[in-house]
């Protein structure tokens, strides 16, 4: 397998929006993590020359550029034009409409949010690592002790919540949130992320990508829209699978070896088109870690016997793909209005950011570490988790009813899968014309009464 893993396939890294980070660009701090100026390329030649004058009659020089003068943030030209607009996201009839361009800036939300709310603590986030390993190795250990039939579906959900809860810190390490040190982030998250079974490097880019094109239709990478054509096109059994329950959530395993429906490529080979070349060693490193777990998992099974590999292990890590695939799916989808989707013009980073939905998840919320809290988090991922909900408070007012208040939870969020099986019944596909897109849905799938 790692050889199959290793070996060249020939793809080319896939067209996106505006240029990756590469190492050696200077960072702002005004930026988030993920968003930062772009870079000057040649390929861009907006000004083709500039006259400068020498003061003195007879001479001039022309200096030849191959940028703008002035290198904008990635989204900033349209917050400034949908600051100016006047729209203040009302339709004519002065009711809301969540499509239309906000009246306020990324920079109006930064600002709203207090200074402390951006600093990182590693000591903080390693307690939170500690803290949860030591509920996993506690939580087996009470399983095998009593190993008795009414413990394991018991220790089952539990455990399988607590391998989610590790994703989630894997995911700070993986924007750069847990700590300012980016030897520690990949440790830990290799450490963490290995551990049940997701390879990080290649996990992290493309979650990279997913932040940086949220709410595009063709360029965001989880739990985009299928447009008209490809839908037609997928198989019946597909089809189905795709939007029926609880299919979908068991998805996340697959998407890592061969991604969405209309994307090529995988998070374990180093050529696959997720990646630009000087990242294949990285997605190296992680693809031999994820291995290497596959081993350990393998000689475990070996040793104790794969019944108890199958109670201890393997069937927590269902449950943790069940969780994955619940919380990233109603974080994009499933609000009692239709959430837009952009293309072309009508994309920004600010405006795609703001389609995302905040969760609650009752008691859960902490042992996930506020991941519910998600508006914030995807236009500002470098915030660590556990500033998220303040931060969020203080960007209400700002935000305004582009922050969808989420439907508040009892102590467990049971509420969530009605909510989760509505929106798959209805959000099926994209049209393939216009900018500013909504979800239509299939009246055949099911049966016209289905969708109701």
């Amino acid at each position: 397998m790692v050889s199959w893993v290793l070996t060249e396939c020939g793809l080319k890294p896939l067209p996106r929006i505006f240029p990756r980070l590469r190492d050696g660009l200077a960072s702002n701090s005004s930026f988030p993590s993920e968003v930062r100026p772009l870079p000057i390329f040649k390929s861009y030649r907006l000004v083709s020359s500039l006259g400068v004058s020498s003061g003195f009659r007879g001479n001039s020089w022309a200096l030849n550029v191959s940028a703008p003068l002035r290198v904008t943030s990635v989204g900033e030209g349209d917050e400034n034009r949908e600051r100016n607009s006047g729209v203040n996201g009302l339709e004519d009839d002065g009711e809301f409409d969540p499509g239309s361009p906000p009246p306020f800036r990324l920079a109006d939300i930064r600002a709203a949010i207090p200074k402390h709310c951006w600093v990182k603590d590693p000591w903080r986030s390693m307690s939170y690592v500690v803290r949860d390993m030591v509920v996993v190795f506690g939580l087996a250990a009470v399983a095998a002790y009593f190993n008795h039939w009414v413990v394991w579906p018991l220790y089952w959900i539990a455990q399988g919540t607590m391998f989610w809860a590790l994703f989630v810190l894997g995911h700070d390490c993986g924007h750069g949130s847990f700590s300012n040190n980016p030897n520690l982030n990949s440790v830990v998250g290799h450490l963490l992320h290995s551990s049940i079974l997701v390879p990080y490097h290649g996990w992290r880019i493309s979650h990279r990508t997913h932040h940086q094109n949220h709410g595009h239709v063709e360029n965001d990478e989880s739990w985009h829209p299928l447009s008209e054509k490809i839908y037609k096109n997928l198989d019946n059994v597909t089809r189905t699978l795709r939007f029926t329950f609880p299919f979908p959530m068991l998805a996340y395993p697959f998407y890592l070896w061969g991604r969405s429906p209309g994307k090529k490529g995988s998070h374990f080979h180093p050529n696959s088109d997720l990646f630009v070349p000087n990242e294949r060693k990285d997605v190296v490193t992680s693809t031999a870690c994820w291995t290497a777990m596959a081993a350990l998992l393998g000689y475990l099974s070996f040793v104790m016997g794969p019944l108890q590999m199958l109670k201890l292990y393997f069937i927590p890590y269902w449950i943790f793909v069940m969780w994955l695939d619940l919380v990233t799916y109603l974080h994009h989808h499933g609000h009692e209005e239709k959430l837009p989707w952009y293309r072309g013009k009508e994309w920004s980073y600010l405006r795609g950011g703001l389609t995302t939905l905040d969760r609650d998840y009752g008691i859960i919320n902490n042992i996930h570490h506020d991941i519910g809290t998600h508006v914030i988090h995807h236009l500002f991922p470098q915030i660590p988790h556990y500033h998220l909900v303040e931060a969020t408070e203080a960007a209400k007012p700002v935000l305004g009813k582009y922050r969808r208040e989420p439907k508040k939870s009892g102590p467990l969020p049971f509420h969530l899968v009605g909510t989760l099986i509505r929106s798959m019944k209805q959000d099926h596909y994209v049209s393939e014309t216009g900018d500013v897109v909504y979800y239509q849905t299939d009246p055949q799938l099911y049966g016209p009464e289905a969708s109701k």
